[in-house]
């Protein structure tokens, strides 16, 4: 468990950068996943913004960044001009990450034309990532693809057939239980296949009846059984919130669905609440998994 670090997407919890930093604080963590700051999605940043008006907060918190939860790979395949616009954005991502001391920079493997076989895609779908991944390679960050509703990968299939393909220590895989569950795969069949090239885990759960998020450990991702599985096969890296519990302004620049279709604001529950509550509710799924973990 010593090998394991919680990080979560704070911009879950506010617009503003300083009310993520001290719920994040106040609950003891020591981590985040860079989105959304002021309002202000992490892939309009420059370099010099980030140095001078985010870096020194970030560094007076004493809060470290885990992931660049960037846009990179959330353009309809065939969109041209922005996949020139996106290798443009994540040299300048990569330059960001260096400057925060970062390894890690989420993207997405492009959203498919509506009605059509995304599978036909394949070619230029790793094509792409792999120029993705040379980008990333200069600047020695690894990009790690989150399996999102809509695009290429939203399957286990397609996540292990590109990671494959691609073939790069510079392109690894997030595993979203919840983005499992709502493109209706079983959990435990796409961790067998891809546990080999995860380094990243994002801790969001979901249940298929309406496809809403709910508390981790309550839905159908199998997450405690899984993070068993993944602490016993030698997994040393972050666990990362996303509750998805409640509405946040981040939301318009993540899905091309309505966010109300996923996320029932029904709890009573605002950002720092939602966000405490997916925080402790993985704490006592760790200290179980430790529990069981002792009596063997």
């Amino acid at each position: 468990m010593k090998d394991l670090m919680i990080s979560g997407f704070s911009d879950e919890i506010s617009s503003d950068f300083d009310t993520q930093l001290e719920v994040v604080a106040n609950l003891g963590m020591h981590y985040i996943s860079l989105r959304g700051i002021d309002g202000k999605n992490i892939g309009d940043f420059k370099v010099e913004e980030i140095k001078e008006t985010v870096l020194p907060r970030l560094q007076k918190a004493d809060i470290h960044v885990s992931s660049i939860g960037s846009p990179i790979g959330k353009v309809f395949i065939n969109d041209e001009d922005g996949f020139a616009k996106q290798k443009v954005m994540l040299d300048e991502l990569c330059q960001i990450s260096n400057l925060l001391d970062c390894k890690y920079i989420r993207i997405f493997s492009f959203y498919i034309p509506k009605g059509e076989n995304a599978d036909q895609y394949s070619n230029e779908v790793i094509a792409k990532l792999t120029e993705f991944a040379a980008i990333a390679e200069k600047y020695n960050v690894i990009l790690v693809h989150e399996n999102e509703k809509d695009i290429y990968g939203d399957i286990g299939r397609r996540c292990h057939e590109i990671l494959k393909a691609v073939d790069s220590p510079y392109f690894k895989g997030i595993f979203d239980f919840a983005n499992f569950v709502q493109c209706g795969e079983d959990t435990q069949a796409c961790y067998d296949m891809l546990k080999d090239e995860i380094v990243y885990i994002h801790i969001k759960d979901a249940i298929t009846t309406d496809s809403e998020n709910v508390v981790c450990g309550t839905g159908e991702g199998k997450i405690p059984e899984l993070l068993a599985q993944f602490i016993q096969s030698g997994y040393k890296g972050f666990l990362t919130l996303e509750p998805h519990l409640v509405l946040f302004d981040s939301l318009k620049d993540l899905e091309l669905e309505e966010a109300t279709d996923v996320i029932k604001d029904n709890k009573g529950l605002d950002g720092a609440g939602g966000y405490k509550l997916q925080y402790d509710s993985l704490l006592e799924i760790l200290k179980n998994i430790k529990s069981e973990e002792k009596s063997l």
